[in-house]
Order: structure tokens, then C-alpha cells, then sequence
């Protein structure tokens, strides 16, 4: 089929026109015939058989039968008046009813000619009666190309307002597989099709709109899936081998005295077996000779700090620099303490660079940094200013990396004449179905265990109603000399009532919790920067035993005597910041509680995870229960990343096909991967238009 054809603007499909296109682009994104050839139903009415007036059960199926309309007659009733008519077949008589649209009907009803008729039955008085039916004269039934089950596409208010009803989109399909012949460009290998049993691409798409019956159905769906996902795979994976092949990174060939040293002598203790794997791997990458690219997901606390440090003694060893970057001025400042009191006694230089850094000092650092005295340097964004020139970079090091933009990123490279290695850390869970999508170009390393030691946080759910009990329980645990955070929810378009639930919790708190005995900070982000890291610093020090806080404080602060986390309102959270602030606490050697409160009216999905935090510490498992309860789109903002608009594939649902087609996109490009095979031809064409396109579906049919 002539490929250009589907690029024709949706104005020129017969039955369109210019006002409907204009609704549906602005709609459904629906621009051009490809796009609409892509808009799949979302579910499908069975019509597959016929049922007799005598065979009709008292249940709400819908059902289709075959009869004609003997009489037609106006029915009072209290309000108004319905419309009835006596509908036969040759095994009895049921009723059709219309309570609007009387004239019209009436108008246009034949009565004697046979009809299909499809609806929901009702039993009343003896008798069945279908309530404004779904009709068809026999012989128009006949000549439409149609299919047994009935597709129903999506809508939206604007769309059915518009007139642009099921049965338009239906009747606009029709005719564009009549435009096009049915005849459809296959960008499946053929080996690969006959392998998988998959149909060809014109029958599935074809399937997809008109099935013939369930078990097509099924065949179509898991063919147009399954390519759908095996093209977005088949990027991701193009993506790293071409980096590996035409990236070439600093070979680290040699593990040096840092590193041993630091690793025989001044280790704060054992590594855990997770640990060990991932710094096996992450050495195999920096020695390969291939530029390192790697995501480094644990959970929190689960050390991956340790790790970066020892990759960062590896670069070192190597005669090369290294950086981390941190999202948060307090993050950075905590990475740099620890990883200062780690390296005391190595002779490694190191220092930190944030937005308050005096300008005296930022000229030694640059200096330094210059010269090759500084030998790693940690700070926040402003490590990305143009004054900031390292001599050989050779390793950089990002945490939390959903905050920072590809754009910021790109920027550390530009400092080198090749690229440093890239270890990017995120204690943010990502399920591996979503990883292999989101980050599939990166090689992901996962720490699953915690340090031995850490006792595992005792979370609870509490109603308000038991919050005096609560109290009792905090000021035990700061008698115990322990502290305590309290934080509330900061949602942004209800940004003043946030506030105003904050402050009215700070004053109920200071009056259950009165000076001097205790000392309370508060932070929100209303406050400006200085007085927020004030009155963080006076927690972190001990100085206030109880933090009432918005979520300013979810990554990084590590406050090992905090050991209470109530979460107010904890029904407004979502199950991965929930996750991240219990994470607050359980850093030190006493066992750690966390306390979700919220009102007694719940909705089923605040149930759902409330019940999950108190029964799992597991962030993975959290993520997986998370991407069911939110979808793919929430997670991670991923809106904006593009690789996820899906037209038919379920990253969630179809997690199954998803391994499939990577496996299967992995299998063909270990044979070519240039994709200069014969065979793989239309994989080639296919690839080159989407990176060209930066849309999967623009050109696949």
C-alpha cells in the first residue's frame, strides 16, 4: 500500500469534513489516516449470535434478535408518554419502547420489513421490552461491512456532543479500508512472524476493528502489541549498543591503592553480597572501554553511596577526577560530610560546590579543579556552570536523576574531550517492566537488600480520632531522647489550605508540646532558603526534637536519632512518596516507626495503599502495586519522556509481551546488529523512519 496514503490529512476522509477533523485533532490527536487507523476500540459488544424472543433470559446481557414490527402504538403514562412497539419473531412477541424523540421515530419506523435489533432486555409485565433499541433493516445489515462483535472506541463529552457517535467512527473505518484496499505495509520480519505465529499485520489491524470473533480478536491484539513494543524496545536497545560502539570511554584498566586500601582498611562495614555484584559490575563496564551508562536503583538506605564512593576510588586510581551531583543544596552537603569522614585518612582531596559557596572559595575550587589537585568535587547544579572546568573528568556521579533535565546532563559531558562514566543513582523503586521501557538504554543494576543491622520500620495506620494516644507515644519516644518528624501534605493548586492545615497542626502540636521541655521547627516552602536550612540544621543537630514539615524534606536527610515519621493526611499521598518519607527513619541503631493518619472516609486506592505500606518495606514491591494503582503515564512524570505513548499495548497489563519483545529485539540484533541482513530489511526501513519520525506509529502501517 502506498505509504503516503496514511499521511493524507483526516480532512479528506469521506464522512469528515473540516469541522469534525478539527474535534478530532484537538480531541483525540487524531491528524492524519494513519493516526486513525491507530485509534483502537477500547472494548468490543459480542454479536455474534442471534437470539430467539423465547431464548431471552432475565439478565442484563445485550442481545441482538431478528423480527419485524407488527404495530406501533402511543402509550400515557405519568409524566409524558411513551412510544411502544410489537415486535415478532416466529417463536413470540416482545416490545420495543422509546420514552424521547417520539416524532422521528415514528416517522421512520417500517413496520413488516424485518430488522436486527440490539439492546438491553428488561422483563416487565409479563413480557421482554428493549428500551431504545439499536436497529437495522435486514437487507442494510447485510451490505455493511461489519463483524459479528461490535467495537466501541473511546469518547469523550466534546465528541459525542459533535455527533462523532461509535457508529460514525465505525462507519469512517469502513471507508478507510476501503480507500486503502486493506492492504498494509508489514514491518515484521517474516521469520520472526512465522516463529511467534503472529498474523500479518493487514489481518490484526483489520481484527482490531472488525473482529470476526474472540479468538481473532485476541490474535490481532497480541500481533499489533507485540510490535508496538518490540519497536520501542528495539530503539532503547540501538540506543546503547551505538553508544557502547561509538562512545569510547577512559578504560580503567588499573585497581589501585585507594581503592584497596580503602577497601581493606577503613570499609564501616562488611559489604552485603547486593553490594558486592553491583561494584563487580560497575568495574566490568569502566574497564570495557565502552563509555559507562549505568542506573543504580536501591532502596533507601540501602548504601549506594558506598558504592558511588568506590567507584569514584576507582577513577582515582586511574588518574582521573570525578564528580556528584546532588539535587538539593542540604543533599549535597550530606554526601559531602559523609564521604569526607569515609576518606579521611586516604589523602583525597575533596570539596563542595552549591549556590551559597563564597566567591573566594569558588575561585580556589576552580583553581584546584584546573590544575588536578581537587580530586572530587560534590555540589548541586552548580557543577554545570561554564566556569567550572575540570583537568580529566572522568567518572560523574547523579543522584535522584529524574530531577535533572537530559539537557543538564548533556552539559557535564561537554567538559571533557570524551565523555565521562555516567552512574546515575535514583532511590526511587522503578518496576523492571517499566525500566526496560523508561531506561532501557541504560544498563540497570539493582542493591535488593538492606545493610544487616538496620531493624525493619514498624508502620502503622492510626484514624484521627486516636490522635491523643499518638501524642502519648511521641513524648515517650523523645523522653527516650529520640525525635520526631511530622509532616503534612503540600499539593499545589490547594497551595493556601495546605498552609493553612500546616500552620493549624504546628499550633495544636506547640500546645501539646510546650516550650521549654520541647523545642519544635518548622519548614515549608513558603519559607526562603536560609531560614529553611536554619531550622533543618538546628533538627539535624539535635537542638528541636520534633520537625513539622510540608514534603520539602523527602530526599536524602539523613537524621540517624529520628525514629517517629507521622504522616498527616497520608491518604493525599501517592505509595512512592509515602515510601520515600518513611525512608526518613530507620537510619540509626533503634527500632523506627511510622505512623499514617488519616480520616475515617477513605477511597478504595487510598485503602489499597495504605494497607501495602503497612504490610511491605519492600520498595519494589511498592512500585509494582504503584504502577497498578497510578498506570505507566503518573510514575516517574513520563508524560513528558515520549516513549510511552501507547496506542494499544499496557506496560502494566502486558508485562508479558513487553519481555517478549525485547527478548525478541535482543535475539535479532546479536545476529545483526546493523540490521544489513536481507531478512530484516523492513526492520531496517522501519527503524530509520521512526527515529527520523520520533513516533512509533506515524509510519508503522
Amino acid at each position: 500500500m502506498n505509504p503516503s496514503l496514511l499521511q493524507t490529512p483526516i480532512d479528506y476522509l469521506k464522512g469528515i469534513g473540516p469541522n469534525r477533523a478539527d474535534i478530532l485533532r484537538k480531541e483525540i490527536g487524531v491528524h492524519t489516516y494513519g493516526d486513525l487507523l491507530n485509534f483502537f476500540p477500547n472494548r468490543y459488544l459480542d454479536k455474534t449470535r442471534f437470539y430467539k424472543i423465547n431464548q431471552l433470559q432475565r439478565n442484563s446481557a445485550e442481545v441482538q434478535v431478528v423480527g419485524k414490527i407488527v404495530n406501533i402504538r402511543t402509550v400515557e403514562q405519568k409524566r409524558g408518554k411513551r412510544l411502544v412497539a410489537d415486535f415478532i419473531d416466529d417463536t413470540g412477541k416482545m416490545e420495543l419502547v422509546w420514552f424521547r424523540g417520539h416524532k422521528w421515530i415514528r416517522e421512520n419506523l417500517k413496520v413488516n420489513t424485518p430488522y436486527v435489533i440490539f439492546g438491553k432486555t428488561n422483563w416487565y409485565n409479563g413480557i421482554f421490552s428493549m428500551p431504545h433499541p439499536e436497529m437495522e433493516l435486514v437487507e442494510e445489515y447485510k451490505k455493511n461491512l461489519r463483524t459479528a462483535m461490535q467495537p466501541v472506541y473511546p469518547s469523550t463529552e466534546k465528541l459525542a456532543k459533535s455527533g462523532i457517535t461509535n457508529r460514525v467512527f465505525s462507519k469512517c473505518m469502513q471507508q478507510l479500508f476501503i480507500e486503502s484496499g486493506g492492504k498494509f505495509y508489514d514491518p515484521l520480519p517474516a521469520d520472526l512472524r512465522e516463529e511467534l505465529h503472529l498474523l500479518p499485520r493487514a489481518e490484526a489491524i483489520f481484527n482490531a476493528h472488525f473482529p470476526k470473533n474472540q479468538e481473532l480478536l485476541a490474535k490481532a491484539q497480541f500481533r499489533l502489541k507485540f510490535e508496538e513494543l518490540f519497536y520501542i524496545q528495539l530503539q532503547l536497545l540501538m540506543k546503547n549498543l551505538l553508544r557502547k560502539k561509538k562512545i569510547k570511554g577512559f578504560p580503567f584498566d588499573e585497581v589501585g591503592k585507594n581503592f584497596s586500601e580503602f577497601y581493606e582498611k577503613h570499609l564501616p562495614f562488611e559489604l552485603t553480597n547486593a553490594q558486592k555484584r553491583v561494584i563487580k559490575e560497575i568495574r566490568q563496564d569502566l574497564g570495557s572501554g565502552a563509555q559507562m551508562n549505568r542506573l543504580l536503583q536501591g532502596d533507601v538506605g540501602s548504601g549506594k553511596t558506598i558504592v558511588a564512593l568506590m567507584s569514584v576510588l576507582l577513577a582515582l586510581d586511574n588518574g582521573f577526577q570525578a564528580c556528584l551531583m546532588a539535587p538539593t543544596e542540604i543533599l549535597a552537603t550530606q554526601h559531602y560530610n559523609g564521604i569526607c569522614e569515609l576518606v579521611e585518612n586516604l589523602g583525597i582531596s575533596v570539596r563542595l560546590l552549591t549556590g551559597s559557596t563564597k566567591t573566594a572559595e569558588r575561585k580556589e575550587i576552580h583553581e584546584a579543579l584546573r590544575n588536578g589537585e581537587l580530586h572530587l568535587l560534590i555540589g548541586t547544579h552548580a557543577l554545570l556552570e561554564d566556569k567550572v572546568q575540570f583537568k580529566n573528568l572522568g567518572l560523574a556521579i547523579i543522584d535522584e536523576q529524574h530531577r535533572f533535565g537530559v539537557a543538564q546532563r548533556a552539559r557535564l559531558w561537554k567538559k571533557n574531550h570524551l565523555p565521562p562514566h555516567v552512574l546515575v543513582m535514583t532511590a526511587t523503586p522503578i518496576p523492571r517492566t517499566l525500566a526496560m521501557s523508561l531506561y532501557g538504554d541504560l544498563d540497570v543494576s539493582v542493591i535488593d537488600e538492606l545493610p544487616p543491622g538496620r531493624k525493619d520500620i514498624k508502620t502503622v495506620h492510626r484514624y484521627d480520632t486516636n490522635r491523643l494516644k499518638v501524642f502519648a507515644f511521641l513524648k515517650d519516644e523523645i523522653k527516650k531522647g529520640r525525635q520526631v518528624y511530622i509532616v503534612y501534605p503540600l499539593i499545589q493548586e490547594s497551595e493556601k489550605m495546605d498552609y493553612k492545615d500546616l500552620m493549624d497542626g504546628y499550633e495544636s502540636i506547640a500546645r501539646e508540646f510546650p516550650m521549654p521541655n520541647y523545642q519544635i521547627s518548622i519548614v515549608h516552602g513558603q519559607m526562603k532558603p536560609a531560614d529553611k536550612d536554619y531550622e533543618m540544621d538546628r533538627f539535624v543537630r539535635g537542638e528541636t526534637q520534633i520537625m513539622v514539615a510540608t514534603t520539602v524534606i523527602e530526599v536524602g536527610v539523613n537524621v540517624p536519632n529520628a525514629s517517629v515519621m507521622i504522616i498527616e493526611s497520608a491518604e493525599r499521598f501517592g505509595l512512592s512518596q509515602l515510601h520515600q518519607l518513611r525512608g526518613r527513619v530507620g537510619r540509626g541503631a533503634e527500632q523506627s516507626y511510622c505512623i499514617l493518619m488519616t480520616g475515617h472516609k477513605l477511597s478504595a486506592d487510598s485503602k489499597t495503599r495504605l494497607e501495602t505500606m503497612v504490610s511491605t518495606g519492600d520498595g519494589f514491591e511498592i512500585a509494582e502495586v504503584d504502577l497498578k494503582l497510578r498506570g505507566p503515564g503518573d510514575l516517574m512524570g513520563t508524560q513528558q519522556s515520549g516513549v510511552l505513548n501507547l496506542k494499544i499495548a499496557d506496560i502494566v497489563k502486558d508485562n508479558d509481551i513487553l519481555k517478549t519483545a525485547r527478548y525478541h529485539a535482543l535475539q535479532l540484533l546479536k545476529e545483526d546488529p546493523n540490521l544489513e541482513l536481507e531478512k530484516n530489511k523492513v526492520v531496517r526501513f522501519t527503524y530509520s523512519q521512526l527515529v527520523k519520525k520520533k513516533n512509533i506509529w506515524n509510519y508503522i502501517s
